[in-house]
């Protein structure tokens, strides 16, 4: 199709210009229908074209200056306008309030636990500071789901152009690719600038948000969280503080946790593809003058389909991972606030909001399809306790300091077995055999017994008999 056709066809301009015009703005210039009569032959009523681009051109903007991938600036941009809305001061009486509250967590937290206090002093932080600690985990997070709504966008797209006009919208898909991802990073922004006026630490949603070693309470939010408690703000101040200083000492120390959380987290959201029936039958529908249908569309998860068996094995995975982290901060944290008389009170109140979750938790939930919150916390802090009275917070400690040591769901289920493993290796006895080992053992025995029976050398080793390579002994 000739270029001079097209332009014919779209009011005397081409079509890429005329998209760049519509989507990215060309100084503010205004579009006339008549201008656009043209797309309806790709079933386009030109007049809704234009009034839904009205809306949105300048969301559209930001995401047509990305070269690539997603422009997260949106996220950032929506997340903060949010957590100052009511300002994002900390006054001097909070600030020395908290501070005293850690100084004295951290001695009792030191009696409680052989890991080591942290290099950086805890602060209390804005919710403005929150967002901008914790906004990159947030975007790494959520960047699989972006992917496959950007990637779903660009695919509807070339499906639904008839074959005779490809060619004129080639680069429309990578355009609307950047779109979508802009789209999804302004309600991810819109999720995080909610949640941070609901966490009270840095450590308050289970997984690390915050930078390595970085412990910190929101005042602004303190309030809330103790106003039905009935306990007062100092219990309240000294046992969030201890909280908060066991979460972060624990991925300080155990360095390796963190990128094992994080890659939980991935692999699950990895999985997670759009639900293209639900995004074609939202396109079909949408109404310009009501775009809210569009964000709750990406808040509710209607754009997700239901998880795959793969998925729900992921998930189960990971809520094991934070159970088992969460319930040793429950029984560190226990152990150290025992000088506090409402610290059971506060503790059954901090295990309940985790495991309802506020309204920008569970928005989180939709919008990526993960759920934080660990379902097992109460069995694990049972089998942290059972562990604690038989070998001692030392022995206790010492298995966060490898990841093959640390404690898997059967322990969760069996905290007996684990106790006899940490008994035998501190009296350098071999570990209990159970049944992983039996099976084990008599896959090696028939491998050897087929390697024996192999006449044609493999597995014998080279011609001389040497049993030894460049790696050292082989069995035999």
């Amino acid at each position: 199709m000739a270029d001079d056709d097209n332009a014919d066809r779209f009011g005397g301009e081409d079509f890429p210009e005329l998209l760049r015009r519509l989507l990215g703005g060309a100084d503010g210039a205004e579009f006339d229908p008549a201008q656009l009569e043209g797309l309806a032959r790709m079933g386009v009523d030109p007049a809704m074209l234009q009034q839904i681009m009205g809306q949105m051109q300048q969301a559209f903007g930001q995401a047509g200056n990305a070269a690539d991938g997603i422009d997260w600036s949106a996220a950032k941009t929506q997340a903060l306008h949010l957590s100052n809305k009511d300002g994002a001061s900390i006054s001097s009486g909070d600030r020395t309030e908290f501070e005293q509250a850690f100084a004295l967590a951290t001695l009792w937290l030191s009696e409680a636990t052989t890991i080591s206090d942290l290099a950086t002093p805890p602060m209390a932080m804005t919710r403005g500071q929150w967002v901008e600690q914790t906004l990159p985990v947030w975007q790494e997070l959520a960047e699989p789901v972006a992917d496959s709504i950007a990637g779903a966008l660009t695919s509807v797209i070339d499906e639904q152009t008839p074959d005779d006009m490809k060619q004129l919208v080639a680069g429309a898909g990578a355009f609307m690719r950047r779109v979508g991802g802009s789209l999804f990073a302004a309600q991810l922004g819109g999720v995080v600038g909610r949640l941070s006026l609901e966490v009270v630490s840095g450590g308050d949603v289970g997984i690390p948000v915050m930078p390595d070693g970085v412990a910190a309470i929101l005042p602004q939010n303190f309030a809330d969280f103790g106003r039905d408690l009935d306990v007062t703000d100092d219990q309240l101040a000294l046992y969030l503080a201890t909280r908060e200083l066991a979460h972060a000492r624990l991925f300080r120390h155990a360095r390796w946790l963190r990128l094992h959380v994080i890659s939980q987290v991935t692999e699950f959201a990895r999985g997670i593809h759009v639900d293209r029936d639900a995004l074609e039958d939202l396109a079909s529908r949408f109404d310009p003058s009501s775009p809210e249908e569009l964000r709750s569309a990406l808040e509710s998860g209607a754009l997700l389909p239901q998880r795959t068996p793969a998925q729900d094995a992921a998930l189960a995975r990971l809520e094991n991972l934070l159970a088992t982290i969460e319930g040793w901060v429950d029984v560190v944290t226990a152990d150290a606030t025992a000088r506090l008389p409402e610290a059971a009170k506060i503790a059954e109140a901090v295990r309940r909001r985790r495991a309802v979750g506020g309204p920008a938790e569970q928005a989180m939930a939709s919008l990526v399809g993960l759920e934080l919150r660990p379902r097992r916390l109460r069995e694990a802090a049972a089998m942290w306790r059972a562990v604690t009275d038989a070998v001692g917070a030392a022995e206790r400690d010492g298995l966060w300091d490898y990841p093959d040591l640390m404690p898997e769901a059967s322990d969760i289920d069996d905290p007996q077995a684990l106790i006899a493993r940490l008994r035998a290796r501190a009296a350098g006895e071999a570990p209990p055999r159970d049944a992983f080992d039996e099976a084990l053992d008599e896959l090696l025995a028939q491998a050897a017994s087929e390697d024996g029976g192999d006449t044609s050398g493999r597995g014998t080793g080279d011609d001389s008999g040497d049993s030894t390579g460049p790696e050292g002994p082989r069995p035999v």
